[in-house]
């Protein structure tokens, strides 16, 4: 089995529903998030996927979220839009473009993240 990861880092605001804390007020984190894909099957040159494509796919799921209040986002519109929820629409959004897309983490400090697989 081959893992490959690739790590783009977005920036945007939100704030958490229903929690009792700092948290339900509105605030920014800068997001490092971590896009993995594992699979058996090679290519000709012996890569599972270019690690460009990985790039360049979630790189477009970012770019909506960058610089939004990811509150206002039809897709987070009533829910808590935690770490988890954030890591869990980017999977969904990934395996639509990456099928082989086996795991999605999302820091929101260098010592706090939270991912998310099936």
């Amino acid at each position: 089995m081959f893992e490959l990861k690739v790590q783009i880092y977005f920036a945007a605001a939100h704030h958490l529903l229903n929690y009792n804390g700092k948290c339900e007020n509105m605030h920014g984190h800068n997001w490092l998030v971590e896009a993995f894909v594992c699979g058996t099957e090679l290519d000709k040159s012996n890569i599972l996927v270019d690690y460009k494509v990985i790039k360049s796919n979630l790189k477009e799921v970012l770019d909506y979220l960058d610089h939004k209040d990811i509150n206002e986002l039809p897709e987070f519109k009533g829910i808590s839009p935690s770490s988890e929820v954030i890591a869990k629409y980017i999977y969904a959004e990934m395996k639509k473009r990456i099928p082989i897309t086996s795991k999605i983490s999302v820091w929101e400090t260098s010592t706090s993240c939270a991912s998310y697989w099936e």
